[in-house]
């Protein structure tokens, strides 16, 4: 008989695979600041900004606290 997946387990199959999933993508933003690109600081602190803003709504949804901006992200 399978064995049934408590809640507990889905959490941490699903959070491990979209946590190295996350970090696999954040690290091709890093890849942006080789010379094969130009960037302004200006745009380089949107992208920060906007990825900091995230983490920081996703941790909130944690503390059952929410916030009100989930705009799409835009150079």
């Amino acid at each position: 008989m399978a064995e049934v997946e408590t809640k507990h387990d889905k959490f941490k199959r699903l959070a491990s695979q979209r946590v190295t999933n996350a970090i696999k993508k954040i690290e091709l933003i890093s890849h942006l600041a080789s010379s094969g690109y130009e960037s302004t600081p200006e745009e380089v602190e949107k992208v920060f900004t906007a990825l900091q803003q995230t983490l920081d709504s996703a941790k909130d949804k944690f503390s059952k606290t929410k916030r009100v901006d989930s705009s799409k992200f835009q150079l």
